[in-house]
């Protein structure tokens, strides 16, 4: 059986979003050597499944510059009322453990781009 434990505990493909929850936060976003950027998403919320589908297509431009984590707002609420998430989607861009961006709502792709585009370029 251990093909299954393969099979369904892969890591994420590279530049694909990475689950994130209040627990590992402070590690895998504010401890990161390179930008980071969350999506805060609710599986029950239409335009985060767009925004998180937008990350997720254009994440591999970026693989190695930036890491992509998604949160989901109803499992983890410290990080969440951290950062006063009041609007989903909201996505906040991280450099050097402090956030120096934020997205709420839907933003075309175009314009994701360029707002990642930005964080790489502040290095």
């Amino acid at each position: 059986m251990g093909f299954l434990k393969d099979l369904f505990h892969r890591p994420p493909k590279p530049g694909r979003l990475i689950p994130v929850t209040d627990d590992s936060f402070r590690e895998e976003v504010l401890e990161s050597e390179i930008p980071a950027v969350v999506d805060f998403w609710s599986p029950r919320c239409p335009p985060c499944q767009v925004m998180g589908g937008l990350l997720d297509e254009i994440g591999p431009d970026y693989d190695g510059r930036v890491r992509i984590f998604k949160l989901n707002v109803e499992q983890n609420p410290k990080i969440t009322q951290k950062y006063q998430v009041r609007s989903i989607p909201t996505v906040i861009l991280f450099r050097n453990g402090k956030p120096v961006d934020i997205i709420i709502g839907l933003l075309p792709l175009n314009p994701l781009r360029q707002k990642l585009d930005n964080l790489v370029s502040l290095t």
